[in-house]
């Protein structure tokens, strides 16, 4: 929850190679004070069976920009799996995207809700609401 001289985040991940949420996949946040300032990791959350992460930390007072990396490789090396099984001679192994990282600028009192639309090949992200 934002407060106002904080900033929140939030987001979730719609696998859109099959038009459902991506369940299980790790999501770091990590936050920084200026724009020279290193980002440090503040929370790893996993999305739940509807793609959301609903326990990110809140962030720390005098953050001005945010990074969320999702674990995508790991993701899609687990439907691969699974689809493997049920037909081994599957062409495409893993995802060309091991890692999406999104960062952006926030201001105190603003919430940010950030969704991942997500296939093997591609990804697009917006500031939602």
């Amino acid at each position: 929850m934002s407060t106002d001289t904080t900033a929140s985040v939030s987001t979730h991940i719609l696998d859109t190679s099959i038009g459902r949420p991506a369940a299980s996949v790790t999501v770091s946040l990590a936050a920084r004070s200026g724009g020279d300032a290193p980002y440090v990791t503040i929370g790893v959350s996993e999305t739940d069976a509807d793609g959301r992460c609903k326990d990110l930390p809140a962030l720390p007072e005098g953050t001005s920009h945010v990074r969320l990396a999702f674990d995508t490789e790991t993701y899609f090396s687990k439907k691969q799996a699974e689809a493997q099984q049920d037909a081994p001679r599957v062409r495409d192994s893993g995802a060309f995207f091991p890692e999406v990282t999104i960062a952006f600028a926030v201001v105190p009192g603003e919430h940010y809700h950030v969704p991942l639309l997500l296939n093997p090949f591609g990804y697009s992200v917006y500031r939602g609401s």
